[in-house]
């Protein structure tokens, strides 16, 4: 359920702020850009960070997710893109696809491919401490920090428990694989209750854990693990600001428009 890979290597050394900037700086540099060309100097170098840190494994176990989002992200530009003042490349009924509708929906296709790609790397080679610690190093309430990461630590737990309990239902006699969707949707009935009841339990117990150990507390909070700042630190937040700039600068300019 984990994403996080325990390998070593330059960019699990880098530092969290780094890192979660470098995601940032890949999301900012792929939104502003609608020609499929000018993804390109994002995407591959993307790719090779994936391959090179390992988290090329994680890319694999969600291709489905990938898959799906850049086929139906391409079809519904396509389908759906305005007109552009000249005649529709295909035309049939209603449904008309103007001459810029392809590059536009490409471009659209690979940003979001970019977008999940640069998550999954950052969740490959960043724990959620380090995310925790890089979010409070930002200047965000240490509580913003805390929802943030324990929403990565709750869903495995959520998930392993309702597999927990739907083995224990079909050891039961639970049938969940005959009979029509609404059959087997009323049949799901045993397996929600008892996962929303440990869910409940287990947020009571965390909020007694955390004001036992003073959550509410307003004193300066002391860290175990401090990240201090070297000099691979310094070039990557160097070479990511002026990826940045570049590309808010062709941003401006026009550049990176598909001119209808």
């Amino acid at each position: 359920m984990s994403l996080y890979l325990d390998t070593d290597t330059w960019l699990h050394h880098l530092h969290p702020v780094v890192r979660l900037l470098g995601m940032l700086a890949l999301f900012v540099a792929a939104f502003v850009v609608e020609r499929p060309a000018w993804q390109a100097p994002v995407l591959l170098p993307l790719a090779a960070l994936l391959w090179w840190s390992g988290g090329w494994r994680n890319v694999r176990r969600l291709r489905w997710l990938f898959g799906l989002a850049f086929v139906m992200t391409l079809l519904v530009w396509t389908l759906f893109y305005g007109p552009d003042g000249r005649p529709p490349l295909w035309a049939w009924g209603p449904i008309h696809i103007s001459q810029t509708a392809p590059r536009f929906a490409l471009g659209m296709a690979l940003k979001l491919q970019i977008f999940l790609a640069a998550g999954i790397l950052f969740l490959s080679v960043t724990r959620i401490e380090e995310f925790a610690y890089a979010l409070t190093r930002l200047g965000l309430p240490y509580a913003f920090g805390f929802t943030m990461t324990l929403a990565f630590r709750l869903v495995p737990v959520f998930v392993e428990s309702a597999v927990t309990v739907l083995q224990a239902q079909r050891c039961r006699g639970l049938d969940l694989e005959h009979g029509g969707p609404w059959q087997r949707l009323r049949r799901t009935v045993p397996v929600m209750v008892p996962v929303f009841m440990g869910a409940l339990r287990r947020a009571d117990q965390m909020a007694m854990a955390l004001e036992a150990r003073g959550f509410q507390s307003r004193q300066v909070r002391t860290i175990l693990d401090a990240w201090p700042a070297r000099g691979g630190d310094v070039l990557a937040a160097l070479a990511l600001f002026g990826l940045v700039a570049a590309y808010l600068a062709l941003w401006w300019q026009g550049v990176l428009h598909i001119a209808p």
